[in-house]
């Protein structure tokens, strides 16, 4: 359970080596990346819905069309349609981290 927390707090991270109080005093600062890219990748089973961005949401930082497709089967959401679900729901957030963190991850494109 700690090192669950320690990587989600990590992810979500707005701490530089300047911080207040250091680097490590700022888990849990941002729910989306700064960085909002598509992240799509070309996918047959997990295709990218029209005018959805794929980029890093809640605590583990969630990204890409192949990921938000499972994590979105596991929970029996359409996370490919609203990935913003992950930002917004905050049970929903958790249960993608949880999810991704516990579910094996094979090589990925």
């Amino acid at each position: 359970l700690a090192a669950f927390f320690g990587q989600t707090s990590h992810e979500t991270t707005g701490g530089w080596a300047t911080a207040p109080d250091g680097p490590y005093a700022w888990g849990y600062c941002f729910i989306r990346e700064r960085n909002q890219d598509v992240y799509c990748s070309p996918n047959q089973q997990w295709p990218c819905a029209a005018g959805q961005k794929y980029y890093g949401r809640g605590p583990i930082q969630l990204t890409h069309n192949y990921n938000y497709g499972p994590a979105g089967r596991a929970l029996n959401l359409n996370l490919l349609g609203n990935p913003d679900l992950v930002a917004t729901d905050p049970v929903v957030a958790f249960k993608t981290a949880i999810w991704f963190w516990m579910t094996p991850q094979g090589n990925k494109p």
